[in-house]
């Protein structure tokens, strides 16, 4: 199973190369098609709202047709998508490219998580779940430092050259390596089956651990989203400076993620839930004293966002495993539900925080806040399950 691991973060590694790679090269990609830094910025919530929307057909199909040939059809539909931003020459062009992107990383997500369901369970599951969201963080780190090198060499369109090259190597792995794991039982849909993904959502358990993703990543994307107001306008760091600050605090995401797979397997997921209820905590009183004494300090803000995504990094494993554990026979449906609601709810998260009258510091509080009473909700809901 360690080599399917490996090739299965591969395939979600579409979702953030899609969104951190471009990041430095807002501006320049803004000033190239002649648009405002405010259209391009508002792809990255398109992007992940339109990948939420996506899981509903995705996991239906991938249960009809299997994994393989999802993943295939997903990965050609993204390598579209990065052509179309390379020859894009107005806003609308490259708005348009981004949202294929965002429907094509339904497809390679959903595949992924439903394998990891069709192979393990139980603790096994949250644990590869764990490891794919630290392992993927490496992404974050980098992405953005190789994106921002290659548009400086090459041009804005580099950071999509290099997407449109990635697609075509996972192409050929997937084709040769990726097995086809879809068990035998899985119940099937001739269409989007409504009727399931309602019977699926109104299962107490089932909403409780989802919403904990949904809340946690829109915290997650606020910060994203607000972190280049608060690093480089208010305190004045270098592009450059804000892509090694960024890529630190993923580095410290992975490893976080790695810290809450040794809880889980240590002490198991309801204690890990618990201590992701503890970061959060913490990250939302840090970042209030921080910004009510010191104001717009870099530190200030940074340290705090480091306890809320540890938090997050430690809620994901198990609230997936937790959401998907009973839906053995639909992987693939229940898994697209749980990605569309943590996408679709975290961009409604992130695009509010940003809407908000607020201090960008404050926004983010909110968002902890909000974080930390659904890991609640969670908690109680966890002391009625058999350890």
């Amino acid at each position: 199973m360690a080599w399917l691991k490996w090739l299965l973060l591969c395939l979600v590694l579409f979702s953030p190369l899609g969104i951190d790679i471009y990041l430095p090269a807002i501006p320049d990609i803004a000033s190239g098609l002649g648009s405002s830094e405010s259209l391009v910025q508002s792809t990255v919530s398109l992007f992940l709202l339109m990948m939420g929307l996506g899981q509903l057909l995705a996991g239906p199909l991938a249960d009809r047709f299997g994994r393989r040939p999802v993943a295939m059809a997903g990965i050609l539909i993204y390598l579209a998508g990065a052509l179309l931003a390379v020859v894009a020459d107005s806003g609308a062009l490259f708005v348009a490219s981004r949202l294929i992107q965002g429907i094509a990383v339904c497809a390679t997500s959903v595949v992924a998580f439903s394998a990891v369901r069709d192979k393990l369970d139980g603790e096994e599951s949250a644990q590869a779940y764990s490891f794919l969201n630290g392992a993927l963080n490496i992404v974050p780190a980098l992405a953005p430092l190789l994106g921002g090198i290659l548009a400086e060499h090459y041009g804005w369109q580099a950071p999509f050259w290099f997407l449109a090259c990635y697609s075509v190597l996972m192409l050929a792995v997937v084709w040769r390596y990726l097995p086809e794991t879809r068990p035998q039982g899985t119940r099937q849909s001739s269409g989007i089956p409504f009727d399931r993904y309602w019977a699926i959502v109104r299962n107490p358990r089932f909403l409780a651990f989802a919403m904990v993703n949904g809340t946690g990543m829109g915290m997650v994307l606020t910060y994203v989203s607000l972190a280049p107001t608060v690093l480089m306008n208010q305190n004045g760091l270098s592009p450059l400076g804000f892509s090694l600050v960024f890529g630190a605090n993923a580095l410290w995401i992975m490893t976080a993620s790695f810290m809450a797979n040794w809880v889980i397997r240590r002490f198991g997921q309801r204690v890990c839930l618990g201590v992701s209820l503890v970061w959060h905590l913490l990250a939302a009183l840090a970042l209030a004293l921080a910004f009510s004494h010191f104001g717009s300090d870099p530190w200030g803000y940074m340290i705090p966002v480091a306890l809320g995504c540890a938090g997050f990094a430690a809620s994901l494993g198990p609230a997936t495993g937790l959401a998907l554990s009973p839906f053995g026979d639909e992987a693939g449906v229940a898994s697209s539900l749980v990605l569309f609601i943590q996408m679709a709810l975290a961009s409604v998260i992130g695009l509010a925080a940003v809407a908000l009258p607020l201090a960008p510091q404050w926004a983010l509080c909110v968002t902890m806040v909000l974080a930390a009473l659904v890991v609640v909700r969670a908690l109680r809901m966890a002391r009625h399950l058999a350890p």
